[in-house]
């Protein structure tokens, strides 16, 4: 039987972790003696390399190294392709970076890793979700489950630090941002609620001092940066450095060259907070939400967390003391929480071999371990809008709702003497379809009546976020009929499997 890790599939890097011997989770480190790994992958002939390597190759082979993958995870229209002419998808870009976590986990440990709890941004829908487990099975991983981000992050620190009452968990990484408000008792992790944007994180940051620096090369030298692959590549890196820089100083400056010509552009702290105000204020708009959900006002917080490397920007500290009137807790790794609470996790499902709400068998002098989560996302059905005749969602379990949840509504058909009927159970909070997914349906056959039939729709989430939907007749009280959503596989079994053995054959270094 192998070990059990959590993984923190990051957007800009990964870590992994285990819970040791004496009860503590600890981060692996790779094989470069690295505590986090880049999640950058490059394709090179027939070899990939994984991490600091692929990483320092940007500049040199853009075409062939991929990067940021994470913001593409269940997006069935993307995939990347090498100079050589193949074509890769991000599942299978996130497995290879897997892969190479699984390989140097198990050589430092010195025994086989088996099992994997991988976290998730809170605000990931299904399909996300999804890919990111099929991923982990590609890696070669029995995959126990995923868990929110933020909701690892506090746990981790819960833990180690003996935290109680209300804590404020602001997750800002490379690619996606999270908030979570949690209540912890004890051992015992209940969320709140929770508010986010996958589509938001440190890369945006780095996207608007790129666009500003390219528009001041424009401007002296007439060249346009980003009209050249190579020249982006070598942008990017240095726009993320300065960046980095400026988390500590208050002047950053880029050096490119230019037509062969050294071309330095300044950049000041005051105008990089500037440039992205706009993103900030994004995250604050979330922060303000999740306590409204949670029905807590800006300075009922009593603690703090901040995780991801992207909250390393002072402006980000200084706009959340501000918000709560609180300094952030000390003593959170903002790369390794994540990690770090996934493990716990990891120990959890592989000790009991169920899942999420079960509680860590304790030692004898430990209480128990539980965590509670909600709902990310609405769950709801396809309904027709009588007012506009029109198809619209309608939330029956709104977000923020405790799991296991249940929530119903009445609906009626829509034609007299109707037999036939189509349930679709979708994910997300908008009424608009085109801004919800559509994650299961089924048929049903109705008993005809001369008159339009009552309905009730009761739509149930387990605490493995399974969805479960019955229709019933109001009339005859009879069950029309039900359905079971688990998360389907965005990849059938045999494409995994493929994958699976493909990637087993391959050298990642």
């Amino acid at each position: 039987m192998g070990r059990a890790v959590g993984i923190d599939l990051g957007t800009t890097y990964s870590a992994v972790a285990i819970v040791a011997p004496s009860g503590s989770p600890e981060i692996i480190a790779n094989r470069e003696g690295e505590r986090i790994t880049p999640s950058v992958v490059m394709f090179q002939d027939d070899s990939v390399a994984v991490g600091s390597m692929a990483k320092q190759a940007v500049t040199d082979a853009p075409e062939d190294v991929v990067q940021f993958v994470k913001r593409r995870m269940g997006d069935r229209s993307w995939s990347f392709t090498t100079t050589g002419g193949d074509q890769y998808d991000a599942e299978w870009i996130s497995a290879v970076i897997l892969r190479r976590l699984k390989d140097d986990a198990e050589m430092a440990l010195g025994e086989p890793v088996t099992d994997a709890v991988i976290t998730v941004p809170a605000y990931f829908d299904d399909a996300r979700r999804r890919a990111t487990i099929d991923a982990g099975h590609i890696a070669g991983f029995n995959v126990l489950g995923v868990i929110n981000e933020p909701t690892a992050a506090a746990v981790a620190y819960g833990l180690e630090s003996g935290i109680q009452g209300t804590v404020l968990v602001y997750d800002l990484g490379g690619g996606t941002f999270d908030v979570t408000v949690m209540r912890v008792t004890g051992n015992d992790f209940q969320v709140v609620a929770t508010r986010g944007d996958r589509n938001l994180g440190g890369f945006n940051w780095d996207n608007a001092l790129i666009t500003y620096v390219a528009e001041q090369v424009m401007e002296r030298t007439g060249v346009d940066l980003l009209e050249d692959d190579q020249a982006m590549a070598e942008l990017r890196e240095k726009a993320e450095l300065a960046k980095r820089t400026l988390t500590t100083m208050p002047e950053a400056r880029v050096l490119l060259r230019v037509n062969r010509k050294p071309v330095t552009i300044a950049v000041t702290r005051q105008l990089f907070d500037a440039l992205t105000r706009p993103l900030l204020s994004r995250t604050r708009s979330n922060v303000e939400s999740a306590l409204e959900d949670a029905r807590l006002g800006l300075t009922e917080v009593d603690h703090l967390l901040l995780v991801g490397g992207s909250t390393r920007m002072p402006v980000v500290r200084e706009m959340l003391t501000t918000l709560t009137g609180r300094e952030p807790s000390i003593g959170v790794h903002p790369d390794e929480a994540v990690a770090l609470g996934a493990s716990v996790q990891a120990m959890l499902l592989a000790s009991r071999g169920r899942a999420t709400d079960n509680p860590i068998p304790p030692t004898p002098a430990d209480p128990p371990v539980t965590i509670h989560d909600v709902t990310a996302l609405g769950v709801g059905v396809v309904a027709i809008n009588p007012s506009t005749n029109k198809r619209e969602n309608h939330v029956l379990l709104p977000h923020n709702s405790k799991i296991p949840g249940r929530g119903e509504q009445n609906f009626r058909t829509t034609t007299p003497g109707q037999i036939e009927l189509l349930v679709e159970i979708t994910e997300g909070d908008d009424d608009d379809l085109e801004y919800v997914t559509v994650v299961g349906q089924a048929g049903m056959t109705l008993r005809p009546r001369p008159e339009l039939t009552p309905l009730r729709v009761v739509i149930s989430v387990s605490a493995d976020a399974v969805i479960y939907a019955e229709v019933f007749d109001q009339v005859s009280a009879h069950k029309i009929g039900d359905l079971a959503i688990e998360r389907k596989s965005n990849l059938s079994r045999r494409q995994i499997d493929a994958a699976t053995a493909t990637l087993q054959s391959w050298d990642v270094s």
